[in-house]
């Protein structure tokens, strides 16, 4: 017999599967299309009369509401017409203004106890310039997210922006306010403007009472289709049919959509109601969806055993042995064994990616190590050049003065200052030399501020011998002697190192001087390291930049102001492989 391992097509999962399905999955679908096509048509035709004649009828009752509300607009306008002071240029500081101002809000407050809908009215004069604002006060004190203020504002814009002169002419139009979405009514009477606004939601919360189902989605829409709410859901296309309905597709899920159009105004309004919730008020389509689904469970219980052996067991060799690779061990392999073609294939490609991945990790750990040397010599000598002028000054003045026996201790001083420079090209040294090397640069500016400067060092006997990187106490040492010495004061520099936890050493470096600047200190505190393109602040970004290549992240630096600029370094005790 022959082996099948020599028929590839035949042995492949794609073929096996396929096969299988398309035998037992075929004929059961082909039953339920052919039978349930007519009936899932006539139930949809159906459920959008309903859907059409539910939603005509409340838009009506709506139209009837913003007649109602047109009305009274009208009718203000005409019992109210004694607008003199509003619509003259008398001084809108005058008392015959204000106590106009003052009455036409109290009688649009009260008239909206008897129109409840309404969110607010208003008036705008175009000689004042003002608008005259009055919310309802029934929902300022219920309704916790409207805001009043925010629509106040709104509206004033809308009138600054002279769009008024286009949009009244619409009737009831809409306009969107922060989140919130109103229908809007603008009237002319002269030189003022009256209007008042609905929120959207508040005229289609009693829809929610109607029966339309639990999955029914029902908002208004403009004139362009546009849902006049936020919706989370893709970009839907909310156009509908007159007297019909259509289907659209929304987050792969089919919806039925009914709508009508206002007679009072530019928006409609809209109901979508989801397929598979009309599908599933079909009592035949039900039962043959059980008999599918215990067809199906069927399938799945003989489908389970054959897929084990086929797909499921190599699969869970190909996962444990990538689960390992991802952990790190790279000498992970899958043995050969009996499978279908796919997965032998697979297997082989596993085994060679990993064995060159192992490789190839080995090389690029090799470089980025010998890169991570290289920058780290580049960024320890960057430091070298700013002292060195500054000692060469200190050494010219001495000499303008004929100090030659001060000039003999700070030759001293700076030979071992720069014997310290040039052995420094060492990832770490012990934290003596490093307090000694520092002790020493503030020997020498001592000689520069022979009266403004005192320092103080203390370190554990202990951590003596401890290992870190060169230059980074005295860096910021360094700083302290730039930005913090005043000629006119003493400032006192102290530096301490102490053991904070079994593994954990802390270098702090205290001033007496001015402090950080504001600005400064919150970068810093938000780990802002001013960049050293511009050449300004480059010793603490080189001190970071250090630390995080030798330490990996788990070194730390945190600057404050306390009586004075104050750095504190938080490391491991011992130097990590990172």
């Amino acid at each position: 017999m022959k082996d099948s391992q020599d028929r590839p097509l035949i042995n492949s999962i794609r073929f096996k599967l396929i096969a299988g399905l398309l035998a037992v999955v075929l004929p059961i679908v082909g039953y339920l299309v052919y039978n349930n096509y007519y009936s899932i048509k006539l139930v949809r035709n159906q459920v959008a009369e309903l859907g059409s004649s539910t939603v005509s009828l409340y838009m009506d009752v709506v139209d009837k509401i913003l007649d109602s509300v047109d009305a009274y607009l009208l009718r203000f306008i005409i019992e109210e017409r004694v607008f003199s002071p509003l619509e003259t240029t008398v001084s809108k500081n005058s008392d015959a203004y204000q106590l106009e101002r003052i009455r036409i809000s109290q009688k649009m407050n009260e008239d909206m106890y008897y129109h409840q809908m309404l969110d607010f009215t208003f008036i705008y004069t175009t000689i004042h310039d003002e608008l005259i604002f009055v919310p309802n006060q029934q929902k300022v004190g219920s309704a916790v997210n409207w805001n009043w203020r925010d629509v106040r504002s709104a509206l004033s814009d809308f009138f600054l922006s002279q769009q008024y002169e286009e949009r009244f002419e619409q009737r009831w139009f809409d306009m969107k306010i922060n989140e919130d979405y109103y229908l809007m009514r603008v009237i002319r009477s002269g030189k003022l403007y009256m209007g008042m606004g609905i929120q959207v939601d508040n005229l289609l919360g009693p829809m929610q009472m109607l029966d339309l189902g639990d999955h029914v989605i029902s908002l208004f829409t403009n004139e362009l289709n546009e849902p006049l709410k936020n919706d989370h859901r893709q970009a839907i296309d909310y156009s509908f049919v007159n007297d019909s309905y259509k289907l659209t597709n929304v987050d792969n899920q089919d919806y039925l959509i009914v709508g009508k159009a206002s007679s009072k105004g530019s928006f409609n309004l809209v109901a979508l109601v989801p397929d598979k919730v009309i599908l599933e008020k079909l009592p035949f389509l039900l039962r043959v969806t059980y008999l599918i689904a215990g067809a199906f469970a069927l399938i799945v219980v003989i489908a389970v055993f054959a897929l084990r052996k086929i797909v499921l067991l190599p699969i869970h060799r190909l996962l444990f042995a990538m689960r390992k690779a991802k952990e790190g061990s790279l000498d992970v392999r899958i043995p050969a064994y009996r499978s279908s073609t796919e997965f032998r294939i697979m297997n082989d490609t596993f085994n060679d990616m990993v064995e060159e991945i192992q490789q190839l990790k080995i090389e690029i750990y090799e470089e980025q190590l010998a890169k991570q040397q290289a920058e780290l010599k580049q960024l320890q000598l960057q430091i070298n050049p700013h002292f060195f002028l500054n000692s060469l000054n200190i050494v010219y003045y001495l000499a303008k003065d004929k100090k030659y026996a001060l000039i003999q201790d700070l030759s001293l001083s700076l030979i071992q200052y720069f014997r310290f420079m040039f052995r420094s090209g060492a990832d770490v040294v012990p934290l003596s030399d490093e307090i000694k090397h520092t002790e020493n640069y503030l020997r020498i500016q001592t000689f520069r501020f022979p009266h403004s400067l005192t320092y103080q060092t203390e370190v554990e006997e202990t951590l003596l011998s401890v290992p870190l990187p060169p230059l980074i106490i005295q860096t910021f040492v360094e700083n302290s002697v730039k930005y913090a010495i005043d000629t006119d004061h003493s400032i006192h520099i102290q530096i301490t190192a102490e053991q904070v936890s079994s593994d954990r050493l802390r270098i702090r470096i205290r001033d007496t001087g001015k402090g950080f600047p504001d600005q400064m200190l919150q970068m810093l505190q938000n780990d802002e390291i001013p960049s050293p393109a511009n050449g300004e602040k480059i010793g603490i970004w080189n001190v970071t930049r250090r630390l995080e290549l030798l330490y990996g992240g788990q070194a730390t630096i945190t600057f404050s102001n306390d009586n004075g600029a104050v750095v504190e370094i938080v490391m491991p005790l011992k130097q990590t492989d990172a």
